[in-house]
């Protein structure tokens, strides 16, 4: 797994993306304890509302990312995200109303949804091979549970020798070494029009004829033309994505871990101080639960999923995420919680610790989907469209967290957010084709012996079947039978 690290710029990206997360966890908590100190009681409802408007920024800006990928330098890009973050995670620790935490989050999530889709669309473009990337989507996922393992442990460390203030400072150190890693970098360029032009040509003669074998139906789009131009490209990730079933079906995914996700982040101050009476430094520690469960599924997941495939293992998982949910609404719904406090509490890490397995579960091989369903030219614009999608499944459930755990309980909240989980599984599952092939064989036998588009056909023969990869870009698709 640690073999891709020998590719200077992807170990510099990766290196950039840690140390940014890993601020980024320091901010989590912080904002979960300013939000509890300007609020009291009322925490989640703030907690969840800052939340919504980070999801705001990162559906409504997301888009663009893919458009501003192709027309800005990619490193300038990057650099310019993280030091926009920098600059307002020093302000944060000097806030004293409600209003200005909306502000500032806003404006540096607004950042970070330019930089993360960008980020994304990058790696596969540095590392092209197929295990290369899967190893490299292992170490992001790693990196991204540093925000929910590592970073807690440190935030509980450091609250024990300074005001939660100080973690806003860790925040924006983080950020500063990201850009200054990214810096020095030569990050490879989006496919260009010529790119697309060979693409069409190569293309152009998939679309003739019909698919006797697969009963395909004749691809009208296919021909000669250029690529979409940038206010196409803003939604052409988008059609992708509805166009195909086992995007689809992430995206209900998605739906299902934003469901537990947003119970973890906005509850659990409210749950660990106010239910349990805890000090502010378990709230880092049930973080950090969650975190722990993630990573170790994510160091799993490369031999699992080579046995087992992505749908074996992503549904379940789902599946997973409802049930905890199912059982923390039964400990709260029936008082035992209040009523054994003591016992409580490593009840409540062991089932972050599973929220947190489930969770990684789900969301690590999602960057496979991706991969696999769009031409390479199109990977900023897919990215960007999923970076949308999913996180605007979390400004469904942020505000659902808070609102409903200051304003009817953690019972009821837990509650409503497991009915959300579970619906999204259920989704999920009849949406994604239980044979869902990455190729497909086929005839052109229209086609004469040499065309460009037989050259992956077995020595031509004569009913010149062939295979190719099955994707769905701006210029060719073929449309599976689906099977369940």
């Amino acid at each position: 797994m640690l073999s891709v690290l020998r590719d200077r710029t992807y170990r510099h990206l990766f290196l950039a993306q840690t140390v940014a997360l890993t601020g980024t966890g320091l901010a989590t908590v912080a904002l979960a304890l300013l939000a509890y100190d300007l609020a009291g009681g009322q925490a989640a409802a703030v907690l969840g509302t800052a939340l919504a408007l980070k999801m705001t920024a990162y559906v409504g800006l997301a888009p663009l990312a893919g458009v501003l990928a192709r027309r800005m330098p990619r490193r300038t890009l990057l650099v310019g995200a993280d030091l926009v973050r920098l600059l307002a995670a020093l302000v944060l620790p000097f806030v004293d109303r409600v209003w200005q935490v909306y502000a500032l989050v806003l404006l540096l999530q607004a950042a970070s949804a330019v930089f993360t889709p960008a980020f994304q669309a990058t790696i596969p473009r540095v590392l092209p091979q197929e295990g290369d990337y899967t190893r490299a989507l292992t170490l992001s996922r790693l990196a991204y549970d540093l925000e929910s393992l590592a970073s807690p442990v440190l935030a509980a460390a450091l609250l024990a020798l300074m005001p939660y203030g100080w973690l806003f400072a860790g925040t924006a150190a983080g950020f500063l070494l990201s850009a200054l890693l990214v810096l020095p970098l030569r990050l490879p360029a989006d496919a260009d029009d010529s790119d697309h032009d060979r693409d069409g040509r190569r293309d152009a003669g998939r679309g003739r004829g019909r698919d006797r074998d697969l009963g395909h139906d004749r691809d009208r789009d296919h021909g000669h033309r250029r690529p979409p131009g940038p206010a196409s490209a803003r939604v052409l990730g988008v059609r992708v994505f509805l166009a195909t079933p086992r995007l689809r079906a992430l995206l209900a995914l998605d739906l299902a871990v934003a469901a537990a996700g947003a119970l973890v982040l906005v509850d659990t101050v409210v749950l660990v101080q106010g239910g349990l009476g805890r000090p502010a430094g378990d709230v880092s520690l049930a973080l950090a639960a969650y975190g722990a469960g993630s990573m170790t599924v994510a160091l799993l997941l490369p031999r699992v999923l080579g046995r087992t495939g992505d749908r074996a293992l992503m549904l379940p998982a789902a599946g997973a995420l409802a049930s905890a949910l199912g059982l923390l609404t039964a400990g709260l719904a029936s008082g035992w919680a209040g009523a054994h406090p003591t016992a409580a509490w490593p009840a409540l890490l062991a089932l972050w610790l599973c929220l947190g397995a489930a969770t990684s579960a789900v969301l690590t091989p999602g960057g496979r989907l991706l991969r696999r369903s769009a031409a390479a030219a199109d990977l900023p614009g897919l990215f960007a469209a999923h970076f949308s999608l999913s996180h605007g499944c979390w400004l469904l459930t942020y505000p659902l967290a808070g609102w409903l755990a200051s304003r009817a309980g953690l019972a009821a909240s837990a509650a409503a957010l497991g009915a959300v989980a579970l619906a999204a599984a259920l989704a999920a599952a009849r949406l994604w084709p239980r044979r869902d092939p990455e190729e497909l064989a086929h005839t052109h036998p229209e086609l004469p012996v040499g065309h460009p588009h037989m050259a992956d056909a077995p020595d031509g023969g004569p009913a010149r079947v062939h295979v190719h990869a099955f994707r769905i870009d701006a210029l060719h698709r073929h449309w599976p039978t689906p099977a369940r």
